[in-house]
């Protein structure tokens, strides 16, 4: 049976009644969860994160995926914090995204490959890597993955998100872009990336939270939210990253200013695909650090 195409005003009908539909479903199976069985998601801010520039601090990165991680999992340690997701025998590939106009920042990718190293990996057993997964022996052998990419609004998905950043793993990505890239959580199911993603890492530092007909990328719509998004949930990360996309499109426009191409294979990768939550319902989100413009 041929599915249906989602439209633009399909979408704003799902965002209304998406988190019905999440708590219809279970949490995110090894998700950290926090009470009643939500999936826990932090989201951690430092004014500090980026200059005036938008060079991100290396120093604050690090402290701020630190005390998210501590968060995520309860653990009052970082370095224990990331053993309990990272075993010292794992082979480790950090997924990023190397996007020209806002890339995965390096002071994250580090960050991330620092304690990754304190759980105990050795150095030769990681990789960081975007569009050459495929052919990368550590990814291939992989154990274990971190998912780490910076929000946008994006002209085929809508939304470039956790979800989104994993299409290089399949040798044509063209194959998902269909219905404004609906079917993005099938790729979680294929074996070289099932079970393996430990945690999620959505980059909300300088997001792009809206491009006007068909260009893809306009620094006026670039804003220093100065933020991660951290959880072991990708649906449930992605969803509170649209969340706080969609409310700065309002506060800049006065009204809602959903995205060219809907975003609702992050809705989809839920009720259609069960792969985790978007449900604001079944969501716990911890808010650390600074709170000014926080929008959700």
């Amino acid at each position: 049976m041929r599915r249906k195409m989602l439209t633009r005003r399909d979408f704003l009908k799902v965002a209304s009644v998406a988190p019905l539909a999440g708590a219809l479903l279970p949490a995110l199976k090894g998700a950290a969860a926090g009470p009643e069985g939500k999936v826990r998601v932090v989201l951690v801010r430092d004014p500090n994160a980026v200059d005036a520039a938008g060079t991100p601090s290396a120093a604050v990165i690090q402290r701020m995926l630190d005390d998210a991680v501590m968060a995520l999992v309860g653990e009052k340690d970082p370095v224990k914090a990331w053993q309990t997701m990272i075993r010292p025998d794992d082979i480790v590939g950090i997924k990023t995204n190397g996007w020209g106009k806002l890339p995965t920042p390096t002071q994250v990718e580090q960050a991330i490959k620092r304690r990754v190293m304190d759980a105990g990996v050795a150095e030769g057993m990681l990789s960081i890597d975007d569009r050459g997964v495929l052919r990368n022996p550590i990814f291939q052998n992989a154990t274990a993955l971190i998912n780490a990419r910076p929000a946008r609004v994006h002209q085929w998905a809508g939304m470039g998100s956790c979800l989104k950043n994993y299409i290089q793993f399949v040798p044509r990505p063209s194959d998902y872009h269909g219905d404004s890239c609906a079917d993005l959580a099938t790729i979680w199911s294929l074996p070289h990336v099932k079970g393996k993603t430990r945690l999620n890492i959505l980059v909300m530092l300088t997001p792009l939270f809206y491009a006007p007909g068909t260009i893809q990328y306009d620094k006026q719509y670039v804003w220093s939210y100065k933020g991660l998004i951290v959880s072991r949930d990708p649906v449930a990360a992605d969803a509170t990253g649209l969340r706080v996309l969609l409310a700065k499109g309002r506060e800049h426009f006065g009204q809602e200013q959903p995205p060219r191409m809907s975003p609702h294979h992050i809705f989809l990768a839920d009720t259609r695909h069960h792969l985790g939550v978007s449900g604001e319902d079944r969501i716990e989100l911890i808010k650390l650090g600074w709170t000014e413009g926080i929008l959700i």
